[in-house]
């Protein structure tokens, strides 16, 4: 298992550090090839993400909807199935991280990514409709929709038969991303969230969730968009309504905040963990890093989800996914960091337990400068009065790479902590002999444990649940992320093995949702991150080879306006029902 593991951390750090070095920092090929990609596209179609936001709107909202147009669901459920996979844990935690390690101003560069991301979305969807696979339907019950398209369509389609062998590499690789970080983790995550806070069994959450699951997606896409149609904006606007109420009551510290992140985006100075000596790029990486992975924009999952959707016309779906960057990044995402930043848990220490055998466990060492890097611990720290007795060019130990200043062995905090401790074996010894697996001291928070203490925080005027908003949907996150990366890898499954495939594709999804809740999955995760980090690359290619077959799309359609047409569509179509309801009725 050690060897697999080994081989899975350096496939890991060739995959997502290999690149360029700028300052003494590695830009990973992947985030370059990502960003370069969202630049090309925003200029080759003239701001298309400025220009046709407003109509993106107005397409979602469903006045443009003609029920006569070939695909399984509407646009907004589209949207929904593809925001129920972005919208996740990413937001949440991924926020946090980039705050801790990139600072405050690693959130404009998160809004700079969404911005480019917003055109990079636009064209995977787009192309995903253009070339989709209409699947004869047997009769109009077919469960498992009569669409199928995605990344593997347009390599083929596109850009040729010869490039087939690629479009399978995708299939196969996303297929399998969607068996692991798309379901398996998050499982993981439900299971480790409902055991910490309720104390449930992992196996017994991982059999309700891998049920509830199991009934939704094997009822297809059609019911996957229903459920989803619920689902996405409820739990989105149970979030962003908690962090409106908190910047509201805070509305006096919302100046100091968005200038904080202006002011840190290009002179970063107040970071906590990884910035502090005006560390610029680190402050990027960070914030690309996390944008990138929140709104998913080139992975080319979400063009999956998109080529179901009911119409004739690709680009009037493009237009609706390029709204995926803009909801999840620069309004969710935004109202995390906000959140973070008024109540200040982003760089104030709190009571922590400290588990010493936790990954969250490190230790630091101070340079010359003051800055503080990651470094293997002495054999033997010793500790007199809750204070190690350590120094400039020594290792000491941390919390998320923050120095802990003083340790105790109580919660209260009354009795510091004498003795030493023994990283190597992950305990600490007092001086009266007794042995010690958990301390205590003040810590600073990271990923959704820091993002749960704001909102407890801010809200405490209203009472003590603010954190419950944080587990509530870190769940309910979990589970619609999962369900949507089902379809995704059942059209990569009917992709490859065609009809047959569907099925037990969905049965073994099911079985690791229970796999995934009862198991420590830190490798899985990384896998998975190293498949996704592949796989990205035959979309990327795709998408800059097939640009100038969107730019053609793109301005036939909005030359021929088809959407008047359709309104009229959708407008006979509601009289129709409506008219059905009376004679029912009479």
């Amino acid at each position: 298992m050690d060897i697999f593991e080994g081989i899975v951390s350096a496939l890991e750090r060739v995959v997502w550090s290999f690149g360029p070095s700028v300052g003494g920092e590695t830009i990973p090929l992947v985030i370059i090839l990502l960003l370069g990609t969202g630049v090309y596209l925003t200029l080759r179609l003239q701001f298309i993400q400025v220009r046709r936001l407003r109509h993106g709107f107005a397409v979602t909202s469903g006045k443009y909807d003609d029920p006569n147009e070939p695909g399984d669901v509407s646009h907004f459920q589209a949207l929904t199935t593809a925001l129920s996979a972005t919208v996740g844990i990413g937001n949440i935690a991924g926020v946090a991280i980039a705050i801790h390690w990139g600072g405050p101003g690693a959130i404009f560069w998160m809004w700079v990514t969404a911005f480019l991301g917003m055109a990079t979305k636009y064209t995977e969807v787009t192309l995903a409709q253009n070339y989709r696979d209409m699947v004869p339907a047997d009769d109009a019950s077919r469960r498992q929709g009569t669409v199928a398209g995605g990344p593997m369509y347009y390599i083929e389609r596109g850009m040729g038969k010869k490039w087939k062998l690629l479009a399978g590499f995708f299939a196969v690789l996303l297929g399998i991303t969607a068996f692991l970080t798309g379901n398996a983790v998050q499982a993981n995550t439900v299971a480790d969230v409902v055991f910490s806070e309720f104390g449930v069994a992992a196996w017994i959450t991982g059999i309700v969730t891998a049920a509830v699951i199991g009934m939704v997606i094997l009822g297809g896409i059609s019911r996957i968009g229903r459920v989803t149609g619920i689902l996405a904006p409820a739990m989105a606007a149970v979030y962003v309504l908690g962090a409106l109420v908190i910047i509201v009551i805070n509305i006096d510290q919302l100046p100091g905040a968005l200038g904080l992140i202006f002011r840190e985006a290009f002179n970063p100075s107040a970071g906590v963990a990884g910035v502090g000596t005006g560390a610029f790029l680190l402050t990027l990486m960070w914030g690309v890093r996390r944008g990138l992975f929140s709104n998913e924009a080139g992975q080319g999952s979400a063009p999956i989800a998109h080529s179901a959707a009911k119409t004739d016309e690709p680009v009037s779906e493009g237009v609706v996914a390029l709204l995926e960057p803009f909801i999840d990044t620069i309004v969710i995402c935004t109202m995390t960091a906000l959140v973070i930043l008024i109540t200040g848990v982003w760089n104030e220490q709190a009571p922590t337990e400290l588990d010493l055998a936790s990954g969250d466990m490190g230790y630091v060492q101070q340079d010359g400068a003051g800055a503080f890097s990651t470094v293997d611990p002495l054999d033997e720290i010793l500790i007199r009065d809750g204070t190690p007795l350590t120094g400039p060019g020594m290792a000491q130990p941390a919390w998320h790479d923050v120095v802990v200043e003083r340790l105790f062995v109580d919660a209260a905090h009354t009795e510091p902590f004498t003795g030493t401790l023994v990283p190597a074996s992950q305990h600490a010894i007092g001086n009266d002999g007794d042995m010690y697996a958990v301390l205590y001291g003040n810590a600073v928070e990271n990923g959704a444990p820091m993002t749960q203490l704001g909102f407890q925080r801010g809200l405490a005027p209203l009472g003590n649940w603010g954190g419950y908003i944080v587990i509530l949907c870190v769940l309910l996150f979990a589970i619609s992320t999962a369900i949507a990366w089902s379809y995704y890898g059942d059209r990569c499954a009917y992709y490859l093995f065609g009809e047959k495939g569907v099925l037990p594709y969905k049965a073994a999804f099911v079985a690791m949702h229970f796999v995934g809740a009862t198991l420590a999955l830190t490798t899985v995760w990384t896998l998975g991150d190293v498949f996704l980090g592949i796989v990205i690359l035959p979309n990327l290619l795709a998408m800059i080879f097939l640009s100038g077959k969107v730019r053609e799309m793109t301005l036939g359609y909005f030359k021929r306006q088809p959407w008047i047409e359709n309104y009229e569509a959708h407008k006979r179509s509601v009289e129709e029902k409506r008219s059905k309801k009376r004679q029912s009725r009479d």
